[in-house]
């Protein structure tokens, strides 16, 4: 599991959180830091990026409970995000293959 969501760009401890809220559910920053045996100056950061990406949701309670979006639903946003990324690329191909038809035309010039 954590080859696939390195492959979709997540760390190694992006990973590992991300999994750990998966399986033990709603969980404080005390209970990550115990599970998952992690300093909190690497925890936050980490949790600051996932909640960035989408990946994880906080309830901003007297003690904020950190949780990991179903799996399927990441499996979602990664398949949305490619295929925006294709279609960014598709839409500029013809522009992008005529700039590398110059540029090497310019080369053999």
């Amino acid at each position: 599991m954590l080859k696939t969501l390195a492959s979709f760009g997540l760390s190694r401890v992006e990973s590992e959180v991300y999994i750990h809220l998966a399986k033990a559910g709603p969980s404080t920053t005390k209970d990550l830091t115990s599970g998952l045996r992690m300093p909190k100056q690497q925890l936050y950061p980490t949790l600051k990026s996932l909640k960035k990406k989408g990946l994880v949701t906080s309830r901003p309670e007297h003690t904020a409970l950190f949780s990991a979006i179903a799996f399927e639903e990441l499996l979602n946003l990664f398949m949305k995000l490619n295929a925006e990324e294709a279609k960014t690329i598709r839409e500029a191909k013809q522009k992008l293959v005529n700039s590398w038809l110059d540029l090497t035309r310019q080369n053999n010039s």
